[in-house]
C-alpha cells in the first residue's frame, strides 16, 4: 500500500486495520519536547544511567559466556567426540541429538530470564530515564 488513501488489496495483511491505524505511541503533543545533546549527555553520566548500564551487562554478558561455552562445547563434542555423542540414551536418541535439542532448550531459557530481569531490574530504571528526558511523560506502550 502505496498511500493512506489506496484501499488495501486482498493481499495486504494489514486490511483489517483503519486508515489512520499507527500502532506506535503519540509523540506530540503538550508533553513532548525536544531532547537536546546536554540533556543526553547529563543522563548519560548519571548515577542511574550507570546503574542501569551495570544492570544489563550483570545479565548479558555471563550468560552470553555461559552459553556460547556451552554451544561450542556441543560443536566440539560434536567435532572431535563422535563415540561419546552415539552413546544410545533413550531407542535411537543419542547423546549428540540431546545435547542439540537442549540447545533450543537453553536458547528459550535464556531468552524466559532475560525477560525476568529486564522487567523487575532494566524496564524501571529505562523507564524513569526516559520519563525524565521526555519531561515527566510516561508513554503506556513503550
Amino acid at each position: 500500500m502505496s498511500s493512506a488513501s489506496e484501499s488495501p488489496g486482498p493481499d495486504d495483511p494489514e486490511r483489517h486495520l483503519s486508515a489512520h491505524h499507527n500502532p506506535l505511541p503519540e509523540l506530540s503533543g503538550d508533553t513532548a519536547r525536544p531532547i537536546s545533546q546536554a540533556d543526553l549527555e547529563r543522563v548519560h553520566g548519571s548515577e542511574q544511567f550507570a546503574t542501569l548500564r551495570g544492570n544489563f551487562r550483570s545479565f548479558a554478558f555471563p550468560m552470553t559466556a555461559a552459553f556460547m561455552a556451552w554451544y561450542f562445547a556441543y560443536v566440539l563434542l560434536s567435532t572431535y567426540a563422535h563415540e561419546f555423542m552415539s552413546i544410545p540414551l533413550l531407542g535411537y536418541l543419542n547423546v549428540g541429538l540431546i545435547m542439540g535439542l537442549l540447545q533450543f532448550v537453553t536458547t528459550f531459557g535464556i531468552t524466559w530470564l532475560y525477560v525476568r530481569h529486564a522487567n523487575r531490574n532494566l524496564d524501571p530504571l529505562a523507564t524513569e530515564l526516559r520519563d525524565e528526558l521526555e519531561g515527566g511523560a510516561h508513554h503506556a506502550n513503550g
